[in-house]
């Protein structure tokens, strides 16, 4: 996508769903009156289809190939963490509710309702919207990128909160990047008993790492150019003393 403004300045809920199931290494799986933790187990097809293997002793094998059609119902939790330490690291849950299907020695889970939930609150996704939806660019290399940053560039973290209007950042203790996707940086800003998150969206989407890059520098140059908020001033202050 070039630099045109068919865009929005966040992703859908269906994109962030479908991103969030992209980059997810684990699930947790409720059915049959049990739950499951299943590791590095699913694969997603491009529909947004999960298929699961478990092994052969697995009570949800059981249960899916001994149910009658369309049952078991199951329900399955995705949580999307922020690679980054900081508080509150869950920055969203994906639950799909449905049921298995046992298909070529896996099973394949067919979606009835999908819900999303950040922490704005739960949004419930429509199955074609879902299903049409692709996965954020950068949503595989979020976690290196995000760490990279946090912990080889510091100072531009720091530089990057001078975009940030100055009450947001009253009584910040630190300052941390959260997420990234192809529309915007998140910073989540700490405080002593509290923390916010602050958006800044690039100018244009970021379709590929290589975009990010000069997306990334384009925020930087608008910071360089602008004051530093009193606020780290005072906390850099401080911390020098």
């Amino acid at each position: 996508m070039g630099d045109g403004h068919s865009w929005t300045a966040a992703p859908a809920a269906a994109e962030r769903a479908r991103s969030v199931l992209a980059a997810a290494w684990s699930c947790a799986v409720t059915a049959d009156g049990g739950r499951e933790e299943f590791v590095g187990a699913h694969t997603v097809d491009e529909d947004g289809r999960v298929r699961l293997s478990v092994p052969e002793d697995s009570a949800l094998l059981t249960a899916a190939i001994c149910a009658p059609r369309g049952e078991p119902s199951a329900v399955l939790e995705f949580a999307d963490v922020a690679p980054v330490p900081v508080r509150s690291r869950i920055r969203a849950r994906l639950w799909l509710a449905g049921w298995f299907v046992p298909e070529d020695g896996c099973l394949a889970f067919q979606p009835t309702r999908v819900v999303l939930k950040p922490p704005t609150g739960a949004v419930v996704v429509g199955l074609e919207e879902f299903a049409a939806a692709a996965p954020d660019p950068l949503a595989a290399a979020e976690a290196q990128l995000l760490t990279h940053l946090a912990d080889a560039h510091p100072d531009a973290v720091e530089r990057l909160t001078r975009l940030v209007r100055p009450e947001s950042l009253h009584s910040a203790v630190r300052v941390q990047p959260l997420a990234v996707d192809r529309h915007g940086l998140t910073l989540r800003i700490e405080r002593s008993r509290t923390h916010g998150d602050v958006r800044l969206p690039f100018h244009a989407p970021a379709d590929d790492v290589s975009q990010l890059t000069e997306r990334m520098h384009v925020l930087l140059t608008q910071a360089a150019a602008a004051s530093c908020p009193r606020a780290l001033q005072r906390q850099r202050t401080d911390g020098d003393g």
